[in-house]
């Protein structure tokens, strides 16, 4: 199982033998920033961390870039060569992708590509900036897809981080349709190559109902994406906890029990519905209070297959594998070594992969 290329069918992705397979995941962040690199290097050896992500129990890896790391001459920076990571020394920012992706597949492990951020400087609202066209954003794309192509490591792209305000789904207005935006760029990829999967997040807002960045999906419904090669599109959606923001539902005097029917509003129906396949490609919390530790214990509860879908199941990537994230912290603790046990045990029992292509 896990073999090959993957495809859709329902809610379903499903390997090149149609044998289905859950994205059990983490976020691995670092090449979206002014370091151009995944972070911890400074640390650890790039081999030994994805061996530790592998013996964890997760099957994928969320890689976040931004575009500059696709001009030419981009150099990597904060990575120790000593006595680790020796073979990387010299390489630009892609070369060093490479050298990821090589040895995840090695292992077993999949990437997907995110595009997280238009430049190293931060995220944008929409897919292009004053600085980063559309053009850019798509050619960029496009130049990814055909550096990996043939090699089903890299099982997809994540078309663009959290589309907010004033980012619409299904306006119609080309230069904030997030909807048409992502059909382009999508098809511009499937044109490249045609075997991959396309993950499109949500966006802010939606007939006024405002949600977490990328996690309303309310009008994927009624505005479906429609791409040119059929069985790709994943829809994704992100959610956290109070660490991130404090949001009206945590307060509720019926929270945990609210949530199912938010999560269903915002991105779950499109599962239930046997729409498309819904991958959680970030949720994370600090885990320090106890409505974050309700909320995550809820989350994986409502993610988990159940008797009623069988096999089926959301996919996902937890946020994150780094300690670095300031609002959620991450698997690893501050040394870049130690595993945060009680988080990871959260993830427990949407852990266990349904492939495992080794």
């Amino acid at each position: 199982a896990g073999g090959g290329y993957w495809h859709t069918s329902g809610r379903e992705i499903l390997d090149a033998n149609n044998v289905p397979v859950r994205i059990a995941g983490i976020n691995w962040f670092g090449f979206e920033t002014c370091n151009y690199v995944v972070h911890g290097l400074w640390s650890r050896d790039y081999r030994s961390m994805l061996d530790q992500i592998k013996s964890l129990g997760y099957n994928t890896i969320r890689l976040p870039y931004s575009d500059d790391i696709l001009k030419p001459g981009t150099m990597p920076n904060s990575i120790n060569f000593y006595q680790m990571n020796q073979d990387l020394q010299g390489l630009t920012s892609l070369q060093v992708m490479d050298k990821i992706v090589a040895y995840a597949g090695q292992i077993g492990l999949r990437i997907i590509l995110d595009r997280h951020r238009p430049d190293c400087s931060g995220q944008s609202a929409l897919w292009y900036t004053s600085s980063v066209s559309e053009a850019t954003w798509i050619s960029d794309l496009q130049a990814l897809a055909q550096r990996y192509k043939g090699n089903p490591t890299v099982v997809g792209f994540d078309l663009h981080n959290e589309p907010h305000d004033p980012a619409c789904w299904g306006c119609g207005d080309p230069s904030i349709d997030w909807r048409l935006a992502a059909e382009r760029a999508g098809n511009a990829v499937l044109s490249v190559n045609p075997n991959l999967l396309i993950f499109v997040e949500g966006v802010q807002s939606y007939n006024g109902d405002s949600y977490w960045w990328g996690g309303n999906l309310q009008g994927a419904g009624q505005y479906p994406v429609v791409l040119n090669v059929p069985n790709r599109l994943v829809y994704s959606a992100h959610d956290y906890a109070t660490s991130v923001g404090p949001q009206t539902w945590f307060s509720d005097p019926t929270f945990p029990n609210n949530m199912p029917g938010i999560w269903n509003k915002n991105w779950g129906y499109l599962f239930n519905q046997n729409i498309a396949p819904v991958w959680l490609g970030e949720f994370g919390t600090t885990l320090q209070s106890t409505t974050d530790q309700t909320w995550l214990k809820t989350l994986v509860q409502y993610l988990r297959p159940t008797a009623q879908y069988g096999a089926d199941s959301f996919q996902w990537t937890f946020w994150s594998w780094n300690p670095d994230s300031g609002d959620t912290g991450g698997i690893l603790k501050d040394d870049w070594q130690t595993v945060d046990t009680d988080k990871d045990g959260y993830l427990a029992p949407i852990k266990s992969s349904i492939f495992d292509p080794v």
